[in-house]
């Protein structure tokens, strides 16, 4: 099990304490620091498609409406903060939050 987010993400800390909390044996990925492949967003966005992006965030908030207006897997490409936190991805299969 991978909780794709940020370490710095108080609801992606969140969602790995209750995950260990609950047995599991989470692994974060901090997308920062480890950006998801192509493939990976690709299947984010297939699983969520626009719901992949969180629109309330202060980065989707400074971007032009040019930068909004691109597909949501550029956008997570060129902006890792913008997906929507936490993903959790367990045997292929991907979820938001808990």
């Amino acid at each position: 099990m991978r909780v794709l987010g940020l370490k710095t993400c108080d609801k992606t800390r969140a969602a790995m304490k209750a995950l260990k909390e609950r047995g599991h044996d989470p692994v974060l990925v901090d997308m920062r620091a480890e950006p998801l492949a192509a493939e990976e967003r690709a299947a984010i966005v297939a699983a969520f498609g626009e719901r992949a992006i969180n629109r309330s965030s202060t980065t989707w908030r400074g971007l032009s409406d040019d930068e909004k207006a691109r597909p949501v897997a550029g956008l997570l490409e060129d902006h890792p903060a913008l997906l929507k936190r936490p993903v959790i991805e367990e045997g292929g299969a991907y979820r938001q939050g808990l």
